[in-house]
């Protein structure tokens, strides 16, 4: 239903101020409360406003983001590193958790974007919470937890590559379905839920569930091995999933075998991902690119087509840092998606972002936008291969 021009000025004033009362509301524009509790009334009916507190529906083409929110720590030898002593370096703090990244890359690309994390009570959540805010991220839902604001510590050689990294997540690890009650609301007027394996199993579940429920897509970013090997079980075939988007290593914690380095051995493993429920299972395969299995889709009138795979070329970079080159490649392709682009496309968005991010010492690009994006992509850059399984 289209609303009323009060109506719209109503909606701009509690996306600023969602506290606001009728009381309030009605100063601000000059009118009283009794009219003003008429309009929330109708708003309310029409499936702006969801439920008490006034919670707006998110905007139109909005992707939902429900996972991890830390302060990173990074460390980088300016050598070649040496175990067991010390090396020199430099060391760098900023925001980040996965979920928090990929919503802040979202934002920056366009796509309106709720997060939905948790963060302590302290300095660290509140600059989380300011500086994703900044970013053009909406963090109204963002829990309050009774744990500190987790961290991220990474170590990094001379080179950019991980070598090793250390997270505290408490406050992520403990969010149960409770806490997260609003986000099926939240998902009514959404086009997509991401979702960050740093949350526990049940949790996913119920997430993934009412993905489903609210009939949009879920996307499923798994993290790391120990956090995919935990997240693993969420995949048993009762919850339809749109993608997951392991690399080679979690793959193999998904399935629970080990799964070689070569084309076959991943499309194999994506094909037990695909029984399991999962549409599109994108593996990241690092400076070969990434490659995207896509299930067969039967109809009752037709017989299953077979079953897609298509390699997507990485495009040459120089690698400054590889923190939140994952994180980049699940919003790229989120992104496209909601603008309307098929699967492979998205593949192709999502790979040339993460160039992009590893080209630069930031875990999200400050400059980031879909235009700079898209002038880094061309028909031939990322390279697609189409396979016949």
């Amino acid at each position: 239903m289209r609303m009323t021009a009060r109506e719209r000025e109503i909606v701009a004033l509690l996306r600023a101020e969602p506290l606001l009362d009728a009381a309030a509301l009605a100063s601000r524009l000059g009118s009283t409360r009794a009219a003003v509790s008429v309009h929330l009334s109708n708003l309310t009916r029409k499936g702006v406003l969801l439920g008490r507190g006034y919670v707006l529906r998110p905007e139109a083409d909005s992707v939902v983001v429900v996972g991890g929110a830390v302060l990173d720590s990074k460390v980088r030898t300016a050598v070649a590193p040496v175990l067991g002593t010390s090396n020199p370096g430099t060391s760098t703090s900023t925001v980040g958790g996965v979920g928090r990244n990929i919503a802040e890359n979202l934002a920056r690309l366009g796509s309106p974007t709720v997060l939905v994390a948790a963060v302590g009570d302290d300095l660290a959540g509140r600059t989380v919470i300011a500086r994703t805010e900044a970013a053009g991220v909406e963090c109204r839902h963002v829990v309050t937890s009774p744990h500190p604001t987790g961290t991220y510590s990474a170590v990094l050689d001379d080179g950019g590559d991980l070598l090793v990294a250390v997270a505290d997540m408490r406050a992520t690890d403990e969010l149960s379905v409770s806490d997260l009650g609003v986000v099926p609301s939240l998902l009514t007027g959404a086009d997509a839920l991401v979702v960050d394996a740093n949350l526990d199993v049940t949790v996913i579940r119920w997430l993934l569930s009412a993905a489903a429920e609210a009939g949009i897509p879920g996307i499923l970013d798994p993290v790391s091995v120990a956090k995919a090997t935990e997240a693993a079980p969420a995949l048993d075939g009762t919850v339809p999933v749109h993608t997951v988007t392991p690399n080679v290593d979690e793959l193999a914690a998904l399935v629970g075998a080990p799964v070689g380095r070569d084309v076959e051995a991943v499309v194999a493993a994506a094909g037990v991902l695909h029984d399991r429920g999962v549409e599109h299972v994108w593996v990241r395969r690092g400076t070969s690119g990434s490659l995207l299995s896509i299930a067969p889709q039967p109809t009752p009138d037709a017989p299953a087509p077979a079953r897609r795979v298509v390699l997507v070329g990485a495009p040459p970079t120089t690698v400054e840092d590889v923190t939140g080159a994952g994180d980049s490649m699940t919003a790229g392709y989120v992104h496209a998606l909601m603008t309307g682009e098929d699967v492979v496309a998205a593949a192709r968005f999502g790979q040339a972002l993460a160039a992009l991010t590893v080209a630069t010492p930031d875990t999200v690009r400050p400059d980031l936008t879909a235009a700079l994006v898209a002038a880094h992509l061309t028909p031939d850059t990322p390279p697609t291969e189409e396979l016949h399984p």
